[in-house]
């Protein structure tokens, strides 16, 4: 299966080591109870195509809100953040939705599957935004949980399967769409330990296919299976790879 988007018209040019992600002078606030809040301060930092990068990092340090502006989901309130050629604090709104449509896949703790949806319908929804045809849909989707084990599963609702057999479903729906990245918020959060390592290997095997992955975790068994780990406290980010 072709994990990456091959359609997109961001730059591809250069070698494998080239920033996908740049950051300048990133900051977030908000307005939280009549008070200024900032999430993020002047985070400068770049991220290489082809990098598994982990944050961590203490409750209310500015991680969900770092994810939520590299997944197109929020701007900033200052600086720059440029997904391949793309500025997405100055793009429009229909860019952004194209970038969360074609090359960004989310995963979350939760889950997030409609649970009257069986698992090949749910992971199919993620294709609607490409206007592919019905034959294409349905051929990406059964390719697209065959990868995460789950081939016999297509017709299976949420409720009938385990909590890491529904995270694989939500992996299948992230990578369906052949994304240049993959962000996962805690993807091991809801896994006993047995399950989290099953989910990293898959992780892990997309990574190894070229697929650059950025994980939020509090699990340091996680944090230190990337090649690149960051620390996000007080709204800064630091490089904490060793």
């Amino acid at each position: 299966m072709t994990l990456t988007n091959t359609d997109s018209n961001t730059d591809r040019n250069g070698d494998a080591a080239s920033a996908l992600y740049r950051l300048e002078g990133v900051t977030k606030t908000y307005d939280q109870k009549g008070r200024r809040v900032t999430a993020l301060r002047g985070v400068e930092i770049e991220i290489a195509a082809g990098d598994f990068v982990t944050i961590q990092g203490p409750t209310g340090g500015g991680k969900s809100t770092f994810l939520q502006l590299l997944g197109a989901l929020d701007r900033p309130t200052a600086g720059v953040v440029r997904l391949g050629e793309t500025e997405m604090a100055t793009a429009s709104n229909a860019e952004l939705g194209r970038l969360r449509a074609h090359e960004i896949g989310f995963v979350f703790q939760g889950f997030n599957l409609i649970p009257t949806l069986t698992a090949h319908e749910n992971v199919d929804m993620a294709l609607e935004p490409l206007g592919l045809g019905k034959t294409e849909r349905s051929q990406r989707v059964t390719e697209a949980l065959a990868h995460v084990g789950l081939a016999e599963r297509g017709d299976h609702r949420p409720g009938e399967l385990s909590g890491g057999q529904q995270q694989r479903v939500a992996i299948a729906r992230a990578i369906v769409k052949r994304p240049r990245v993959l962000l996962a918020d805690e993807p091991t959060g809801n896994l006993d330990e047995s399950m989290r390592d099953e989910i990293l290997a898959l992780l892990e095997g997309l990574h190894a296919q070229g697929l650059t992955l950025i994980v939020v975790t509090h699990d340091s068994a996680v944090a230190r299976r990337a090649n690149r780990r960051l620390r996000l406290e007080k709204g800064t980010v630091r490089d904490i790879t060793r």
